[in-house]
C-alpha cells in the first residue's frame, strides 16, 4: 500500500519539478555570474507559487514514507 502511494508521489514530484520554472533566465549568468538576477527579490506569485508550494509537500511527504518503509 505504502509502495504505491510512494510511486505516485514521486511521479508527481517528477511532473510537478518540470512543471517550474527556471530561476535562471539564461545559462549565460551562470556562467558570468549575473549575482544581480540571483539575489533579486523575484517573488513567486499564483500557479507558481502553489506549485513551488505543492512541490516541496510531496517532497515532505516522500521523505515520511520513505523513513516508514525503511524502518519496517
Amino acid at each position: 500500500m505504502l509502495e504505491n502511494i510512494l510511486l505516485v508521489i514521486s511521479i508527481l514530484i517528477i511532473v510537478l519539478v518540470l512543471l517550474q520554472s527556471s530561476k535562471a533566465s539564461d545559462a549565460g549568468q551562470i556562467i558570468t555570474g549575473g549575482n544581480d538576477a540571483l539575489f533579486g527579490k523575484i517573488k513567486e506569485r499564483g500557479l507558481e507559487l502553489f506549485v513551488s508550494r505543492l512541490t516541496m509537500f510531496l517532497g515532505l511527504c516522500f521523505f515520511v514514507i520513505s523513513f516508514i518503509l525503511f524502518v519496517q
